[in-house]
């Protein structure tokens, strides 16, 4: 260490000795600016560190808060994509179409899936060939398919004859030409039909197309008006509506479907190549309607018309001995131009036929100017029950039986129709007399017999006699325009009463052409005694719809003059009651009220209005002998 070190370091020391103060020494003598400065400094220093201190705490705080943030943010977006964001779950396809194994096919039909009972396939592909169930093709395609599980046969009615195939044979006969196919028209699996796709096109106005992964084939058969759209982009159709919802297909951009419904920003569509399903509304443009055809030479089924207005009358005749009455009961009438004898009855479940037909009494009816159109009936005869019916309908070998012994009977004795009154048909047997109807309509043709088809008025549960399918085949349909309140109903009421009748005819004009359908009205009514019901007896029916009603009644069918002779006995009035368009009566006994609607040329006149303001082919009466001598006149006025 040199001097010059030696020095300085004496000089740092000598600035950093303490002050002392004393008597003997001068006050301050330790440099008081420089110890100002120290604390100054000193001051300073602990001022940054606790400034430094709260800026890291602030920032701490600051961190934490924004931490806390962004996980709220976090979680609340989790949560709002969870409910909100799009789902890309796929649907399972092979579960959408109802497909088990590798032989099911998916079907669609008029953009509908359609699936069995169990929610499986209802088609089948065998050797590359598509075939559909049968029931389905009843319901959704082509009603004049018919299958009859007892014999094995399918059968489709043309106008002149029926197509018939057997299980397992790529052979058919067209009405008596004898044709042939590369596939195998009909399988079957237990008592279950399947047609093939191509098959059924032949005779039906339909295109298909078979698609893959999964089997699938779309079907259409209804043309007409549709709503079409295009897509604006890439996106999925989902089986129901919503993002969460299970994604069925992809649709590309410029994609063309149809638009089946509108449902809260998304729709309903269906694409070319068979689902159903739904996209966001703002994925579509170009929304509009547009005409769906195809060329297709639907059969043309003729009719035999009359020329002229009808007025028919039903002949009540139970045995042969009333065949000779038909002088007597014709005479009295006026303006009657047809006659229907019930003479034809079903003997047994074979398809039997019992006849009263009278060559003699056809005759007769011919000298005056009266057709006669003979009536079968699936009652009051051989069989009376829907069992009986169906035994005997549902089997192709007997309906031909019961067909040939009818027409072989109307040639043999010069009938001139044929009218068709079976009232004994269950829902199940549907399908069974439709197909009879069918076959009889093409007999009756062939052989220049006018065939008539009675019927109930239209109602949801008789909707199985098929007005619509009546109307093509048939020359003429009737409506049973009676019977409103019968002999099993719980309460009294009119026969038929002028709103029953107007709601038949309109609802029968929906599925049958004007100038084929007859009105048909009564001429009789029915006397009702009323009496109220006893606790026992309302206790026994607790739970039943007969427990619905306080008064037991009973009623007994009258004819015109007899009905005006029970009131008239009663010293009772008539009054004109404006709701059912009939004159009214009622009277008590000891035995209960009895009440009455009477059927008569007043009433009659309403309802012949009716049938003249719609241009009804004309109207049909039950029975003759029932009605009053006035009502001819009357009737002569309208149908003419």
């Amino acid at each position: 260490m040199d001097e010059r070190e030696r020095r300085q370091k004496r000089q740092v020391k000598k600035t950093r000795r303490p002050v002392q103060s004393g008597r003997g020494g001068r006050a301050g003598a330790g440099y008081p600016e420089a110890d100002a400065q120290r604390r100054r400094t000193s001051n300073n220093v602990n001022r940054a560190r606790r400034n430094r201190a709260r800026r890291r705490r602030r920032l701490f705080i600051i961190r934490g808060v924004i931490c806390i943030i962004l996980v709220v943010a976090v979680g609340l977006g989790f949560i709002l994509y969870h409910k909100y964001g799009s789902s890309k779950e796929k649907a399972d396809l092979k579960n959408y179409y109802g497909i088990s194994d590798k032989n099911e096919l998916g079907v669609t039909v008029n953009n509908k899936v359609i699936k069995n009972s169990d929610g499986n396939a209802v088609g089948r592909l065998i050797d590359g060939e598509a075939y559909v169930e049968y029931s389905v093709v009843r319901d959704y395609i082509n009603e004049r398919f018919y299958w009859d599980p007892n014999e094995n046969i399918m059968l489709y009615t043309l106008p002149n004859g029926n197509v018939s195939v057997e299980v397992g044979s790529k052979d058919y006969t067209e009405v008596t030409e004898k044709k042939s196919e590369t596939y195998t028209i009909l399988k079957t699996e237990g008592r279950t039909a399947y047609i093939a796709v191509p098959f059924i096109q032949q005779y039906t106005n339909m295109d298909y197309n078979i698609y893959k992964t999964p089997n699938r084939v779309a079907i259409t058969s209804s043309w007409g008006e549709i709503e079409s759209a295009i897509i604006k982009k890439k996106t999925e159709v989902r089986y129901q509506g919503g993002v969460k919802s299970p994604i069925l297909t992809e649709v590309k951009k410029s994609d063309k479907v149809t638009v089946l419904e509108d449902e809260d920003g998304w729709k309903k569509i269906a694409t070319e190549d068979g689902f159903v399903g739904y996209v966001k509304t703002r994925t579509l443009k170009k929304i509009q309607k547009e005409t769906t055809k195809r060329d297709f030479d639907e059969p043309k089924y003729t009719n035999i018309s009359v020329g002229h207005t009808i007025n028919m009358a039903w002949h009540n005749v139970e045995n042969e001995d009333a065949n000779s009455y038909a002088l007597e009961t014709i005479a009295s009438t006026k303006g009657l131009n047809v006659i229907a004898p019930t003479w034809f009855k079903i003997a047994d479940t074979d398809g039997n036929l019992t006849s009263l037909a009278s060559s003699d009494y056809v005759n007769y009816a011919h000298q005056v100017n009266l057709d006669v159109w003979a009536t079968v009936r699936d009652f009051h005869g051989g069989i009376n029950s829907y069992d009986e019916t169906y035994e005997v309908l549902s089997y192709t070998s007997k309906r031909e039986n019961l067909t040939n012994q009818i027409i072989a009977a109307a040639l043999q004795t010069g009938i001139d129709g044929i009218n068709l009154d079976f009232e004994l048909i269950s829902t199940e047997c549907g399908e069974h007399y439709i197909q009879f109807v069918r076959e009889l309509s093409v007999k009756c043709r062939q052989n220049g017999l006018v065939f008539s088809v009675d019927n109930y008025v239209p109602q949801p549960y008789n909707e199985h006699y098929d007005l619509k399918e009546q109307g093509i085949v048939a020359d003429y349909v009737v409506i049973m325009a009676y019977d409103e309140h019968t002999e099993g109903s719980y309460e009294a009421g009119s026969v038929s009463s002028y709103n029953y009748v107007k709601d038949g005819i309109k609802n029968a004009a929906k599925s049958v052409s004007s100038d084929k359908l007859i009105a048909a009205v009564p001429f009789y009514t029915r006397l009702w005694l009323e009496t109220p019901k006893t606790d026992a007896e309302l206790a026994s029916e607790e739970g039943t719809e007969a427990a619905n009603y306080k008064n037991k009644v009973s009623s007994t069918a009258l004819g015109m003059d007899e009905a005006q002779q029970v009131v008239q006995d009663a010293g009772a009035q008539t009054e004109w009651d404006d709701t059912t368009k009939q004159n009214y009566a009622q009277w008590e006994t000891e035995d209960g009220t009895y009440k009455i609607w009477l059927e008569d040329t007043k009433s009659l006149e309403e309802k012949l209005k009716l049938i003249k303001s719609d241009n009804l082919a004309g109207v049909a009466e039950w029975k003759l002998g029932w009605e009053n001598s006035d009502v001819w006149d009357m009737i002569l006025q309208y149908v003419n």
